[in-house]
């Protein structure tokens, strides 16, 4: 039966169905559909079931171009009816992994997915979960769900992929980053793979479901712990009257030994400022802690006071308080020239900025506008076009993404006063009234 199934694949006759269409989603479909396969689109949301069978694509590293040529192939089609899955041969799970307010892991997605999945699961599918979680997820959470489907492992395939995306980067898309593969078994490990290896540079077959968990935690977890060590440096070097970046530019010329990660005013993005929470959260359930992740943590999230004081004591030589000043932040965006806001510091920025009483606007030319969320106390916003005459009115920028299109240079000579979270503004000719967080 696995000999049928890898048939299908080799021969791009297998129809690949991928749940949830998002920015882990889009990219993995353009990768497979790229590659010849049949593919499937399901997601809840029926908005964006409707822009992709348009042709209109939602995020900005997979274009409205791209979508339209998915559709016009014939191969393509999104749509919200679960009872399409039981059609598919192999089926990709992209749900998001958020924290609950206690910030333990809210596996929610996950687990009404695998629901949706098993009450159509049938002989010879595959099931890929590629959302980010902790060890064990895979067997212990997915598995036993599916199991509810009747169907016994060996009569279906399971495996764990962690997704790898690195929005922005048009080096990195999903098709040239290596995909860690872990199997619950070899005949699940070998379907996926194979699956795989027809869409990506290079598939890293590892033991278990569970070593491929941990290594996605491990990746995140060590940017997190590395970046909060430079912002710790940033506050104690910004003390001493010491530029962190020009230490860090001086540092990385070492050939060896030493590798390059860059303050800023927070962590952003889906999985860095949550993995090593999956992690801390595991430890303690095997009575352990993991006290150098959880004070990378702490001091990660303290970044945003750091930036709001300095805020404050650049107003303040300029004779104003936060309270009534006219403050527009640059970028709310996690990272330069993504559409991408999940998680950004710039909310909480903006937040804290808005409790002291600032006159809150913003501009992001990859975000237009905010709408009111759930996790931060903002009104709906409108990005403002960075006129001279609006430059020339705002008591302070804040500079809190470095978007490329950014021409800081231009910015400076109109605006009163500039507070640079990313050294965005190092090559500015005029630095009079730039101030750096």
């Amino acid at each position: 039966m696995l000999a049928e199934l890898l048939q299908r694949i080799e021969s791009r006759e297998a129809t690949i169905a991928v749940i949830g269409l998002g920015y882990v989603g889009l990219p993995l479909i353009d990768a497979f559909q790229h590659s010849g396969f049949r593919m499937l689109g399901y997601d809840i949301d029926p908005q964006k079931v409707e822009a992709l069978n348009a042709g209109r694509s939602y995020i900005k590293h997979v274009s409205s171009d791209r979508v339209s040529e998915w559709r016009k192939s014939g191969r393509f089609e999104a749509t919200s009816d679960a009872d399409r899955l039981a059609a598919a041969d192999a089926i990709i799970i992209c749900v998001p992994t958020p924290l609950t307010d206690s910030r333990d892991p809210d596996l929610t997605f996950i687990e009404k997915t695998g629901e949706t999945i098993a009450s159509r699961l049938r002989p010879d599918q595959l099931v890929v979960l590629e959302s980010t979680t902790y060890p064990t997820t895979t067997r212990d959470v997915l598995l036993p769900i599916l199991l509810k489907s009747g169907l016994e492992p060996g009569q279906f395939y399971l495996a764990y992929s962690p997704e790898r995306e690195d929005p922005g980067n048009p080096v990195y898309s999903a098709a040239r980053i290596p995909k860690v593969v872990g199997g619950l078994d070899e005949a699940s490990l070998r379907a996926a793979a194979d699956l795989y290896r027809t869409a990506v540079v290079e598939v890293v077959e590892v033991s278990s479901p569970e070593v491929a968990e941990a290594a996605k935690i491990l990746e995140n977890t060590y940017r997190a712990v590395n970046i909060a060590l430079v912002n710790e440096l940033k506050v104690l070097f910004d003390r001493m009257n010491l530029d962190v970046w020009e230490v860090i530019d001086a540092a990385k010329t070492k050939p060896f030994g030493f590798q390059a990660f860059y303050p800023g005013p927070g962590l952003g993005g889906h999985c860095i400022p949550i993995d090593p929470f999956y992690l801390t959260w595991l430890a303690r359930r095997q009575g352990l802690s993991t006290r150098f992740i959880e004070l990378a943590g702490e001091v990660n999230s303290r970044m945003p006071e750091f930036v709001i004081s300095k805020v404050a004591e650049a107003l303040n030589d300029h004779g104003k308080p936060i309270r009534g000043s006219r403050i527009c932040l640059l970028g709310v965006a996690y990272k330069k020239d993504v559409d991408d806001p999940r998680e950004s510091p710039s909310f909480v920025l903006m937040e804290m900025l808005k409790a002291r009483g600032a006159e809150l606007t913003y501009n992001d030319p990859h975000i237009p506008f905010i709408k009111p969320m759930r996790q931060h106390n903002l009104p709906r916003m409108e990005s403002q076009e960075l006129t001279s005459e609006f430059l020339r009115s705002q008591d302070c920028i804040l500079v809190a993404t470095d978007h490329s299109t950014y021409d800081f240079e231009a910015i400076a000579k109109d605006a009163q006063l500039i507070v640079d979270t990313r050294n965005a503004t190092k090559s500015v000719t005029d630095r009079s009234n730039i101030r750096k967080a």
